[in-house]
């Protein structure tokens, strides 16, 4: 529901009633995640989508009958094979979807709304909705979470339930995750169960562009289209300028392993951040990769010929980058679609960050028997400790 939170807060403000139907749970090759949704208002008007088309006429329809009813729903959609008349999803997934009415005088409308408000804003919230558990809990109430665990609303249990699921959503939003959680329905781990949905939205993963080159502008426009909070840094202002990259969200003029290691220092990065090198000059490259491989980011990569990498990587470790830290290293950059224009390499780029991302492979899909839709890898983490100061050899 969240990533439709500035169109929803619009019919929040203009006290539309409407109902909201979220994906909760997939299982196999379902088209979309736990957190989709789909939202029908008082005049039939839709946002947003639950399945890309597969069952989006029923959910739409059960919409209409929660926001008539008022009680909410948890349906699933599958295939099956003994009823060729079912509504299911023909890649052969399942769909938990849960529909609830957000009408103005419904009890959740106040804590949706602040979530709702706080992610069109960009800040970080999560939405914790039962969706399993003593009858009377299901959909009935929410939550909206903050950061530091303060939370609105209620899920209209006991005090210590509302208590126990903010604690858990915090946990959850601090790792960006949309999630299912089981607690008991008296706030503790044991009692009569309770199956609480959380969903995260917090601020978006960064992307951090070192090196204002004509490629650079390319890549900036497609980390924007994938939701990446962009910023390109160079240490030469005449070329990091705000109009060669109108696309960016910051401009950086800083010499690129001192921005860096402020940013990392800040903690301003994790591990949804990608790091990507198009410099290609070495007194850039080896002390920015330096620190960067040493940090538990998601994605470091940098451009260069295969010569480049060799005598890049001979570089980094006569510096003392061990083998474990280069094997981090994406270069030369991008996946093997043979790109040649900035726009072509940009679109390389942007696909190994999203296999990177996702655990995938980067061969074709036709070539291949895995599940389309498959569990990202975990988070990375630092395979050495940061250095508590750069390095004296390294340009200041």
């Amino acid at each position: 529901m969240l990533d439709i939170a500035s169109e929803l807060r619009e019919w929040c403000l203009r006290e539309r009633d409407f109902a909201l139907a979220t994906v909760v749970s997939v299982a196999g090759s379902a088209p979309r995640s736990p957190g989709a949704a789909l939202a029908v208002d008082e005049t039939g008007a839709a946002l947003g989508s639950v399945s890309g088309g597969c069952v989006e006429g029923a959910v739409y329809e059960l919409c209409l009958e929660v926001l008539e009813t008022g009680v909410p729903v948890l349906h699933r959609f599958g295939y099956s094979d003994d009823d060729a008349f079912a509504v299911g999803l023909t890649c052969g997934g399942v769909l938990d979807v849960l529909v609830v009415p957000v009408r103005r005088t419904d009890a959740s409308r106040p804590a949706v709304s602040a979530a709702l408000d706080a992610a069109a804003r960009g800040r970080s919230t999560a939405l914790v909705r039962v969706v399993e558990g003593p009858a009377g809990l299901l959909g009935r109430g929410a939550l909206a979470v903050r950061a530091d665990g303060a939370y609105e609303g209620s899920l209209h249990g006991t005090a210590a339930l509302d208590t126990t699921a903010a604690a858990e959503a915090a946990v959850l939003l601090a790792q960006g995750r949309t999630a299912t959680v089981r607690v008991g329905a008296e706030g503790g781990l044991c009692g009569e169960p309770v199956t609480l949905f959380v969903e995260s939205a917090g601020a978006p993963p960064r992307m951090l562009v070192f090196g204002a080159v004509d490629f650079a502008a390319a890549l900036v426009h497609a980390g924007r289209f994938l939701g990446f909070h962009v910023t390109v840094c160079d240490a030469r202002p005449v070329f990091t300028t705000a109009a060669r990259f109108p696309d960016a969200d910051e401009i950086v003029v800083d010499w690129p392993h001192r921005y860096l290691d402020a940013e990392a220092r800040a903690g301003r990065l994790d591990g949804r951040t990608a790091l990507c090198v198009l410099t290609h000059d070495p007194k850039f490259d080896v002390p920015l990769l330096g620190l960067a491989l040493r940090l538990p980011v998601g994605y470091v990569g940098a451009m260069g010929s295969r010569r480049t990498h060799h005598d890049r990587l001979a570089r980094l470790r006569a510096t003392g980058v061990p083998d474990e830290a280069l094997a981090r290293l994406r270069s030369p950059i991008g996946l093997d679609l043979g790109a040649r224009t900035p726009q072509e390499t940009a679109l390389s780029i942007a696909a190994e960050i999203v296999a990177a991302r996702h655990g995938g492979t980067g061969v074709p899909l036709s070539a291949t028997g895995a599940a389309i839709h498959r569990t990202p890898p975990p988070t990375p983490t630092a395979p050495t400790p940061l250095p508590a100061d750069v390095p004296a050899d390294v340009p200041a």
